[in-house]
């Protein structure tokens, strides 16, 4: 069962989808089709898979075109979010004002075509870490303005979310860390504004192993993000935490050193790649003729 997208906001859909349709129409028409095919003229399109992946964006598919559409569509689902998907299956079905459909199409097969390229990605590589505790995780370097879709295909391929955005989690990072001259100044500023601020998670980089000393005795730091360690180096990390705090690994890690990785005995493995280096699924909207 993969994990459950909870992003910690409410997207607006109403709006999305009215920039959506404003990106391609510029408030006018699609002039091919408004010169091609009748407003009354009504049709059947179905959704087509031309590639082996991990289907992804159908409930997103469906909340899109209902929420332009609203009763004028049927929408009728027949493969879900998550399920392995081979040429020549159909995941759904849409019917109504074939003009409307047309309009529809390219956005959300860009929208499903990305997300299940994402799922793909993202099955794959937590498969890799079978047999372990650790579980991949995405970042924040998301496509702008597209995280959401981007952060839900991620759950889709059975892979975990990190902080939505700047304000669901702190994260200290070296930037942070030097520009306040080192962890000691770090932990005492950070105690400090939880005096007046609701406490949230905190995340602190790591980029030695006397780092990783110096957080396991910070109180407020729920979790430790080696950055750049090496194999062996994880390795003594994950034994001086002896489970104290969650660790999670970051920078350099791929398909070819995942599993490694994942052997030490980390929590987290965290890969931006999941997102920003991502091949799209082939997927096809066609006209039933």
């Amino acid at each position: 069962m993969p994990p459950i997208f909870q992003p910690p906001l409410k997207f607006h859909w109403k709006g999305y989808v009215r920039e959506l349709l404003k990106e391609d129409l510029n408030d006018g028409v699609d002039v091919t089709s408004d010169a091609l095919i009748p407003k009354s003229h009504q049709s059947q399109m179905i959704l087509k898979i031309k590639e082996d992946g991990v289907l992804a964006g159908v409930s997103a598919a469906e909340i899109i075109f209902k929420t332009a559409l609203g009763k004028k569509v049927k929408f009728k689902r027949w493969i879900k979010d998550g399920e392995l998907v081979k040429p020549g299956d159909v995941a759904f079905e849409i019917s109504g004002p074939t003009q409307q459909l047309l309009v529809l199409e390219r956005p959300v097969l860009n929208i499903m075509q990305r997300m299940s390229g994402i799922a793909t990605h993202a099955r794959r590589l937590q498969s890799l870490c079978n047999g372990t505790n650790a579980r991949i995780t995405d970042t924040r370097k998301t496509t702008p303005l597209f995280r959401y879709f981007e952060k839900w295909a991620v759950c889709i391929g059975g892979g975990t979310n990190h902080r939505y955005g700047l304000f669901d989690m702190m994260l200290v990072k070296d930037n942070h860390i030097d520009a306040n001259g080192g962890l000691d100044a770090v932990f005492v500023k950070i105690e400090k504004y939880f005096q007046k601020h609701k406490k949230i998670p905190v995340i602190v980089e790591a980029r030695s192993l006397d780092d990783v000393r110096k957080i396991l005795n910070f109180k407020l730091a729920g979790r430790i993000l080696l950055d750049n360690f090496t194999l062996e180096m994880t390795k003594e990390a994950v034994k001086m935490a002896g489970r104290k705090k969650k660790l999670e690994s970051s920078g350099g890690i791929h398909e070819g050193n995942i599993r490694d990785y994942a052997l030490c005995g980390v929590d987290f493995i965290s890969i931006g790649a999941l997102t920003h280096h991502v091949k799209s699924l082939d997927l096809s909207l066609k006209l039933l003729i």
